[in-house]
């Protein structure tokens, strides 16, 4: 990973060639304060370049002596969504001047304002160029100093904004990289890595396991010659209470198995882990701002390949919980694993409520397109609470139906069930699937199959790995209520 953005604090005005950053607010209106004459000559700059101030563009304007760099935030800046999309194309339009350098003078807004700027910097600076070998495929780093008047380096909000970037970077670092590279024994090492923010890392091995009796998820990496692992990452930030847990599906590749999928868009599946990715920048953020409560994440790590040891279609398997299953589909296979893992989750830690991730079907694209992930819950208090942190950061969820005619859809005539339903509705028999392995506790499934990974950037979001999620399940922390068990729509 790299993030091009190199950003520091100062009183001083930096030396030497730099674009000076002015933010315009509607009809022009110039916001730090800058000399008259100066003032002056920007005006009539932005009237013959018809730039009015409207939210996101940008004009870069160069004199004999001085480059301003103007970014439009039409009728004004609220700190949250709105100052990050304008952070950036503060980046986008600094990085596209000759000098890729900047300073950000006064401009008597509030620290929180501040601070989400600096976060959409961050979060639109981010570039994943680890295996590129010719230096001019290489980003040109860009360098931005801000005015430390208000806030600096060491200042809470920045601390806490740098710990979300490092979270949203790890995991779209994790999502960007080729499967050879990132197998379910190297996943859990990089997780490994991550004691050193205070997170207690334990791993589990094939081993203990099959001892525990996970068949679902061991039958699904079977296959593979590369082993399967689960990782428990633990953060005890509230004392005595019982955590919140997130559960991921870690499929570091899935080429659906004996039930082989298509080759077109294949090595698109490097990222059928998302959802562990999730999870994992999750909990770094959560660690590294140190929030004071309790949050478990449980991650199933496994490779789907289709090798002469790969179960087949027609096999039972039973899970954790005793369950028997039917595998009709081995490429219905991200379910079979957080069987287990959500099993073990409650089981061992008593949760207040279970959240899974996971880039589940690709019915849910059929529903909702790219625009929303599919939310699936037996709460309602909870299924609020994630739709308002899916709202506060961009990260948004549509509620899914579930209920018994679709259970229904998952009998099998020689198992507890079958991992699929009919050709209708297989989003929804998948949650209804999971909702098996969930006992008592408050529970809700995101199928973030359409929002893992992007074909296209947004303001603070690059091409490819998204890190969707991470800043759901922060946001979610920080506003936690209590939640029960409701009727299910």
């Amino acid at each position: 990973m790299t993030n091009k953005l190199n950003i520091s604090f100062s009183d001083a005005t930096p030396q030497g060639d730099f674009a000076s950053i002015c933010l315009i607010g509607e009809n022009a209106k110039i916001i730090p304060h800058l000399e008259k004459a100066v003032a002056a000559e920007l005006i009539a700059a932005m009237g013959t370049a018809q730039f009015t101030g409207k939210k996101g563009e940008s004009l870069t304007l160069y004199s004999t002596t001085s480059t301003f760099l103007l970014v439009g935030i039409g009728e004004g800046l609220e700190a949250g969504r709105d100052a990050e999309d304008i952070g950036g194309a503060v980046f986008k339009a600094l990085e596209a001047t000759a000098q890729k350098r900047g300073y950000m003078p006064e401009h008597r807004l509030a620290n929180e304002v501040i601070a989400d700027l600096f976060l959409g910097m961050r979060l639109a600076a981010y570039h994943f160029e680890d295996y590129f070998t010719e230096t001019d495929s290489v980003s040109e780093s860009v360098s931005l100093t801000l005015t430390a008047n208000l806030v600096n380096d060491q200042h809470p909000l920045i601390v806490d904004r740098n710990a979300l970037v490092n979270g949203v970077s790890l995991a779209r670092d994790l999502v960007f990289e080729p499967a050879n590279k990132l197998y379910p024994v190297v996943f859990a090492d990089r997780c490994e890595l991550l004691t050193a923010l205070g997170l207690e890392i334990e791993i589990l091995d094939e081993a203990e396991m099959e001892k525990l009796g996970m068949g679902a998820l061991l039958g699904v990496g079977q296959g593979s010659r590369r082993e399967s692992r689960m990782v428990v990452m633990n953060w005890k930030g509230g004392g005595s209470e019982a955590p919140v847990a997130f559960v991921g599906k870690g499929v570091t590749f899935d080429t659906g198995g004996i039930s082989l999928k298509p080759p077109k868009g294949m090595e698109d599946m490097k990222w059928d882990m998302g959802g562990s990715a999730a999870v994992t920048g999750a909990m770094c953020a959560i660690a590294g701002r140190k929030v004071k409560r309790n949050v478990v994440g449980v991650i199933g790590l496994v490779e789907n390949m289709p090798d002469g040891n790969a179960q087949r279609p027609g096999d039972v398997v039973t899970a954790m919980s005793g369950k028997t299953i039917e595998v009709i589909n081995t490429d219905a296979e991200g379910r079979l694993v957080l069987a287990d893992a959500l099993h073990y989750t409650e089981r061992r830690f008593r949760p207040q409520a279970m959240i899974n991730l996971a880039t589940l079907t690709g019915a849910i694209l059929v529903s909702l397109g790219k625009e929303y992930a599919g939310m699936f819950s037996n709460s309602n208090d909870l299924s609020a609470q994630l739709a308002a942190a899916g709202e506060a950061t961009g990260e948004k969820l549509w509620r899914m139906p579930m209920g018994d005619a679709y259970h229904k859809m998952l009998k099998s005539h020689i198992a507890d069930m079958k991992n699929i339903g009919g050709p209708y509705g297989g989003s929804i028999t998948a949650a209804c699937f999971l909702e098996r392995f969930v006992d008592d506790t408050p529970w809700a499934h995101l199928d973030i199959a359409g929002k893992a990974w992007s074909d296209k950037a947004t303001a603070t979001v690059p091409k490819g790995g998204t890190g969707f999620g991470v800043r759901l399940l922060n946001s979610l922390i920080d506003q936690w209520g209590d939640v029960s068990l409701a009727k299910k729509i």
